[in-house]
């Protein structure tokens, strides 16, 4: 009697067939769908997913596993579609973390080396040297000790940065000085020259870059935001930019994206905006993580980056 194939529902809304195909080249012995499955029909275990439309998650038979396509999950448990008993993977892949580390870099170094200075000056012929430190001078803050903030904590480290790390629960990074805790935060940040926000967005972590964060750091200080727009008070970044608190800021999300037309982001020549491309998806190491998980799954084996809902993340 020949085996049942296991079945994987692909319910991204875009391109779907070229997933699809990256997952049967990863799961040859699994059959992928990429059309919504008959509720009445044949069990089918998996579910790849981002935002979901309302009613797919509920209508699939025999879910048992939901891999979410992003790593962050905030929107996937708001939207009330995943039911309680599902355990929901995040994706974090290597390409993910190496494309965060690589962009967040390109700011520090920008900003640590006076290079925006030196491009603002050029047009105008102006030979402008400014005073010049070594990473060993500059403290560095990372908000976030996880997959995406202690392989930055690491590269810092390599560069000679002074580095701390701030997190919920404290989680160490080695060569790193730790602080967990929201009561211990304006400690992390006191006197930073960069703030690096890589954190989860919950609801405890909504609005933690406000006033009380960017009084805390040292004057003339930078802002790095690769986490989600939701982080930020904007009303905040923005006093602290025009009271020299801050000098500048690099950010690649923001609460409405893409960002409207009429922010005032745009035009702030202290702020740098990327389009929420600091970590973008590769999708065959991305698929090639999912498949690694549905294996594990299949071999009761644990799991990395299960959701815990009481966290959201």
């Amino acid at each position: 009697m020949l085996a049942v194939m296991k079945r994987i529902f692909i319910a991204s809304r875009g391109n779907p067939e070229h997933l699809a195909s990256l997952f049967r080249a990863q799961l040859p012995d699994h059959d992928v769908l990429v059309e919504q499955p008959d509720p009445q029909g044949p069990a089918v275990p998996y579910i790849v997913v981002g935002r979901p439309l309302p009613g797919v998650i509920a209508a699939v038979p025999g879910l048992e596993l939901v891999l979410s396509l992003n790593a962050g999950v905030e929107h996937l448990l708001a939207s009330g579609e995943v039911p309680d008993h599902l355990p929901i993977v995040r994706l974090v892949d290597e390409g993910l973390a190496e494309g965060m580390a690589e962009w967040v870099m390109a700011h520090v170094l920008g900003w640590h080396r006076n290079l925006r200075h030196y491009e603002a000056i050029q047009p105008a012929a102006q030979w402008q040297p400014k005073p010049e430190k070594l990473a060993r001078e500059r403290i560095v803050t990372v908000l976030g000790s996880g997959a995406l903030g202690a392989p930055v904590v690491q590269h810092l480290l390599a560069f000679g940065f002074k580095t701390r790390v701030w997190s919920r629960s404290g989680r160490p990074v080695a060569g790193a000085e730790s602080f967990a805790g929201r009561e211990r935060l304006i400690e992390a940040v006191s006197g930073a020259d960069i703030l690096i926000n890589l954190l989860p967005l919950t609801t405890e972590t909504a609005d933690i870059l406000d006033a009380s964060v960017f009084s805390a750091m040292a004057p003339g200080s930078f802002l790095i935001n690769g986490a989600r727009g939701g982080h930020v008070v904007d009303a905040d970044l923005i006093a602290a930019l025009d009271q020299g608190q801050l000098s500048g800021a690099a950010l690649d999300v923001f609460r409405t994206e893409p960002l409207p037309p009429e922010s005032p982001f745009w035009s702030d020549r202290r702020i740098l905006v990327s389009p929420h491309v600091a970590a973008p998806t590769h999708l065959d190491m991305a698929v090639a993580e999912m498949a690694g998980n549905i294996r594990r799954f299949e071999r009761t084996e644990p799991i990395p980056h299960l959701v815990d809902r009481q966290r959201g993340y």
